[in-house]
């Protein structure tokens, strides 16, 4: 008997690729192929996408800052996998409940603090809001950036009636020891330009 969400012999293999970790744990959990996703260079992220995905900061307050409005998350599907906790998240303006992110993290319980680790497992603030609330000595990085051919399940997220080409970026959060707090892919709704 076939179970729901398994993949069928007709349905492509999930894929991994290191440059969607952990987007692609998730999809492939749900047996669902990725969309095509291309890693890119900085400079080939258009505007107005660029100045909030090439930088080297938290991307709460930098969407915060953009939209001028505080941000908390919808959280999809979530996974304990020894000391690490995954998510797949929609971040959404607390003013409107419009979504504004899509992503999945990874984030190492054991190297934050219990306050930290509490909140994050309530699952209403992202992440970057709890490590600068919580004043935790961390810097962010993107290791790369994306071009998402978006598909139903991203597209849905954004309550998107077509498919655009989106973008986006995986990003590391490190303490001072360099060691990852959270490994993360983000990916932006359009915009306007």
């Amino acid at each position: 008997m076939k179970t729901p969400n398994a993949p069928t012999s007709s349905s492509p293999a999930p894929r991994a690729l290191p440059y969607a970790f952990p987007l692609d744990e998730f999809y492939a959990h749900a047996g669902r192929p990725l969309p095509r996703i291309d890693r890119i260079t900085g400079l080939e992220v258009p505007e107005p996408y660029r100045s909030l995905l090439v930088h080297f900061q938290d991307m709460t307050p930098t969407l915060k800052e953009f939209h001028r409005s505080d941000i908390h998350i919808e959280v999809l599907r979530r996974e304990r996998r020894g000391d690490f906790y995954f998510r797949e998240v929609i971040l959404r303006l607390d003013r409107d409940g419009r979504p504004v992110e899509f992503g999945a993290n990874r984030v190492c319980l054991p190297l934050l603090p219990p306050e930290v680790r509490r909140q994050i497992l309530e699952e209403h603030l992202p992440l970057g809001h709890i490590l600068q609330a919580c004043r935790v000595p961390h810097r962010s990085f993107p290791k790369c950036f994306l071009r998402v051919a978006t598909d139903d399940l991203i597209s849905r997220a954004f309550g998107l009636e077509d498919e655009p080409v989106l973008y986006g970026r995986q990003a590391r959060i490190l303490n001072p020891r360099g060691q990852p707090l959270s490994e993360i892919v983000e990916i932006l709704p359009p915009l306007p330009t």
